[in-house]
C-alpha cells in the first residue's frame, strides 16, 4: 500500500541521514585529532628551539667574556651587615664619575678598577690578572635577598659574605645562614666584624687588618687572638674548618675569616681583595657570560607614576624593552610585555625630576626595575623567563609554575596533619619550610602573600584533626584585619615574625603550653606503676582509713594511686584485692606527694570496701598500683618521658598480674 511505501521511503531517508551524520562526525574527529596533533607538533618544535638556544648559549660561552659575580651579605641581626655595606659603598663616593661605584636597583656595582684601587695597601694585584669586570653586591642584607636569588633550588648568588660579631660569636641566625649556604653549596667568606669594640682598640681608617693589629697594645692583641680562637672553635662545632684569611693554606676546604670594622673600616680592603681573588680563581667557568636569560624577581613595589613594578637581578643574558616575560603570580603565572627597563640616575643628576634612566636593553649582571602591566600579584623570588618568537607561552608558564609545585611536592605531604605556612616570597617560604622540616614540624598547606580569611578557613580544618596544628606561621607578611577576627572566633592561632627562629620559638612555646595543659587534664586518669611491701610491725590503723608503714620496692608511689594486694598463694587468673586509694604519704612525719624506689613512708589509704588488715590482707602480701588500659594509654601519650626504662618494665609486669590486654 501507499502507506507502506511512504514508511519505506522515510526509513531510507533516515538511513541516509544517519550515514551523513556519521561521516560528518568522523570528519570532525579527524579535524579535532589533526588540530591536537598540530598543536603538539608546534609545542615540541618550540621546546626543541628553546633547548637548542640553551645549547648554543653554553657552547658560545667564553672565559674571555665574564660577567660580574653576584654577592650577598648574610648574618645575625645587629652584626653590622648594613653598616658594612654602607662602609664599602662609601669607599668611593665618586660624583657620577665614569667607572665609579654605581647604585643600581637592589644592588651596588663595584667596578674592578675601583676594587683594585682600594686593595693596593694589602696587595699589588694587576688588572691583567683579573678578568672579572666587577662585583655586584645585593643591597638588601640578610636571608631575604639570598633565599630569593634562586632558580629552581640553586642559588644565583655566586659568593656570600657571612657577617659574624667578634664579641658574640655564632648566634642563631648565623647558624641558620650557615645551613642555607651549605645547602646551596655557595662559597662564602666570614667578615669577623666589630673589632673596634675590643676594649682599647685604636682606630685606623680603612687600613688592612694586619697593619691595624701592629699598632694595638698587648692586651688588645691578646683579646683579639682569644676571640678569633673562640670563633674557629664555634665553626668546628658546625663541621667547618676556619682560619684567618692570611693564614689560610687551603681556601677550598677552610673558611677564611676577615676581621673588619664597619665603623672605622679596618679590614675592608682585605675583604674586597679576597672577594676579587676568590671569584677570579675558582669561579671562571661559572661566570662565563651566557646569552640565555637567568633572572630573579627580588621585590614587587608600587611606585608613584609607574604603578606596580618589579625589581629584578639579571644574573645572565640580556633583557630588552618589548620582551614578553613570564613569571609566577599569586593567582597563577603572569605573561606580560616590558614597557620600560629602568636603572637609577647617576648621582650627579639626582636633581633631575625623573630619577630613572630608561634603557632599550640591559646585559647581566645588573639590578634593574621593570615596568609592565599585570604585575600586581607577582611573587618575589620567582624566576623570570622570556618568551622569544615562536616559543609556546603555555609551556613557559608551566616551567615557571614548577617553582611553586617543586616546593609543594618537597615539603607538603597531602592528607597529613600539620601547620599552615605563609611567607612573603618563594625564597623565604622555602627557607622557612626547610627550617620546619629540620625541626620536625609537619606542614599541611602553604601560601604566599598576606594572610586572608580564606587562609584562616584552610588552617581551621586542623581543629577537627589535631588542634595543635590549627596554626598559621606567618613569616614577614601582613595579617588582614578580618582574618585576625575570624581566627580569634574559630580558635586558629596566627604567629607572625620577621625572623624565622622567632616564629619557631613562638610555636614551640605554644606547643609546650598546650602539652602542659593536656598533661594537667590527663593527670586525673594517670596511675604510675609501683610495687610496695609493709614494713614489719608498722601497722598504725587496721580499718578505714588504713595507715601502714611501707617500702617502695619498685617505681614511684603517688597520691591518688589505687592499691591492690597480692597474696603469696595467688595464681595467675585469680583476682587481686583492691584495698583502696592513697590519700596521704608522710616521710619523717612530713607530708609528701610521692615516694621513689627504696624509700620508707607512712601511707594513708581510704578503704574501698570494709576491708581490714589481718583479715583480708596482711604483712606478707605484695602491694601494687592498680593499672587499667586507659591509665596505661595516658602514660604512653602524656608521661612517656617521665617514666624510666625500669618503670616501663614494671608496667609490663603489672599488666600480666592484672590481666590487662
Amino acid at each position: 500500500s501507499d502507506d507502506d511505501d511512504s514508511d519505506d521511503d522515510s526509513e531510507d531517508d533516515s538511513d541516509s541521514d544517519s550515514e551523513d551524520d556519521s561521516d560528518s562526525d568522523s570528519e570532525d574527529d579527524r579535524k579535532g585529532k589533526s588540530r591536537i596533533e598540530i598543536e603538539e607538533q608546534k609545542r615540541r618544535e618550540a621546546q626543541e628551539r628553546r633547548v637548542a638556544r640553551h645549547d648554543d648559549a653554553v657552547a658560545n660561552a667564553s672565559k674571555d667574556d665574564l660577567r660580574s659575580p653576584i654577592g650577598c651579605i648574610l648574618g645575625h641581626v645587629d652584626t653590622g651587615k648594613t653598616k658594612l655595606l654602607d662602609k664599602i659603598r662609601r669607599t668611593n663616593v665618586q660624583e657620577g664619575e665614569a667607572g665609579g661605584i654605581t647604585q643600581q636597583i637592589g644592588a651596588t656595582y663595584f667596578p674592578m678598577s675601583k676594587i683594585l684601587e682600594h686593595t693596593k695597601k694589602v696587595s699589588e694585584l694587576k688588572s691583567s690578572e683579573i678578568q672579572v669586570p666587577g662585583l655586584l653586591i645585593i643591597d638588601t642584607p640578610g636571608h631575604e635577598s639570598f633565599t630569593n636569588l634562586r632558580t629552581r633550588g640553586s642559588s644565583l648568588c655566586d659568593i656570600a659574605v657571612l657577617v659574624v660579631d667578634i664579641i658574640h660569636g655564632l648566634e642563631p641566625q648565623t647558624l641558620e645562614s650557615i645551613g642555607l649556604l651549605k645547602r646551596r653549596r655557595t662559597p662564602f667568606i666570614v667578615a669577623l666584624n666589630k673589632v673596634d669594640r675590643l676594649f682599647g682598640w685604636k682606630a685606623c681608617e680603612m687600613t688592612p687588618i694586619r697593619d691595624a693589629l701592629k699598632i694595638q697594645n698587648v692586651d688588645v692583641a691578646r683579646e683579639f687572638n682569644n676571640r678569633v680562637q673562640e670563633t674557629i672553635a664555634a665553626f668546628a662545632e658546625q663541621g667547618l674548618n676556619a682560619e684567618l684569611y692570611y693564614k689560610n693554606k687551603d681556601i677550598r676546604k677552610t673558611v677564611s675569616l676577615v676581621p673588619t670594622s664597619a665603623i672605622s673600616g679596618e679590614g675592608i680592603p682585605d675583604l674586597l681583595l679576597l672577594l676579587a681573588q676568590l671569584t677570579q680563581t675558582f669561579m671562571t667557568d661559572k661566570l662565563m657570560f651566557l646569552s640565555e636569560l637567568q633572572c630573579t624577581v627580588l621585590e614587587v613595589k608600587v611606585i608613584d607614576g609607574l604603578g606596580t613594578t618589579i625589581d629584578v637581578i639579571i644574573a645572565n643574558g640580556t633583557l630588552r624593552e618589548g620582551d614578553t616575560i613570564v613569571l609566577n603570580g599569586l593567582n597563577g603565572p603572569i605573561a606580560t610585555t616590558i614597557r620600560a627597563l629602568l636603572t637609577p640616575e647617576p648621582m650627579k643628576e639626582l636633581r633631575v625630576k625623573t630619577p630613572y634612566v630608561h634603557h632599550k636593553e640591559l646585559k647581566a649582571a645588573i639590578g634593574c626595575k621593570i615596568c609592565a602591566q599585570g604585575l600586581e600579584t607577582a611573587i618575589a623570588g620567582s624566576q623570570l623567563l622570556v618568551a622569544r618568537e615562536g616559543d609556546d607561552i603555555e609551556d613557559i608558564k608551566k616551567e615557571v609554575e614548577g617553582d611553586f609545585d617543586d616546593i609543594l611536592a618537597k615539603y607538603v605531604k597531602k592528607g597529613e596533619d600539620g601547620v599552615y605556612v605563609q611567607a612573603s616570597t618563594l625564597g623565604s617560604l622555602e627557607a622557612l619550610l626547610e627550617f620546619l622540616r629540620a625541626s620536625k614540624i609537619p606542614v599541611s598547606s602553604i601560601n604566599i602573600g598576606p594572610v586572608h580569611k580564606k587562609d584562616v578557613m584552610k588552617a581551621s580544618v586542623m581543629l577537627e584533626h589535631d588542634k595543635r596544628y590549627a596554626v598559621i606561621l606567618a613569616f614577614d607578611v601582613e595579617v588582614a584585619k578580618d582574618a585576625k577576627e575570624l581566627s580569634e572566633s574559630l580558635g586558629v592561632r596566627i604567629f607572625t615574625a620577621m625572623i624565622i627562629y622567632h616564629l619557631f620559638d613562638q610555636f614551640t612555646a605554644y606547643i609546650a603550653d598546650l602539652k602542659r595543659k593536656e598533661k594537667e587534664e590527663a593527670m586525673a586518669n594517670a596511675v604510675f606503676p609501683c610495687l610496695l611491701k609493709i614494713v614489719p610491725g608498722c601497722v598504725f590503723n587496721k580499718k578505714d582509713p588504713i595507715i601502714l608503714g611501707m617500702t617502695v620496692l619498685e617505681g614511684t608511689l603517688r597520691l591518688g594511686t589505687p592499691i591492690l594486694a597480692k597474696k603469696p598463694t595467688w595464681k595467675q587468673g585469680e583476682e587481686l584485692i583492691e584495698i583502696g586509694t592513697v590519700v596521704g604519704i608522710e616521710k619523717d612525719k612530713k607530708p609528701v606527694e610521692l615516694a621513689k624506689k627504696g624509700v620508707d613512708v607512712a601511707v594513708k589509704i581510704q578503704a574501698k570496701h570494709a576491708y581490714t588488715f589481718g583479715r583480708h590482707f596482711g604483712e606478707e602480701d605484695e602491694y601494687m598500683s592498680k593499672l587499667s588500659r586507659v591509665s596505661i594509654d595516658v602514660l604512653k601519650n602524656y608521661f612517656r618521658d617521665d617514666l624510666s626504662t625500669d618503670e616501663w618494665k614494671l608496667v609490663k609486669k603489672l599488666k600480666v598480674y592484672q590481666d590487662i590486654q
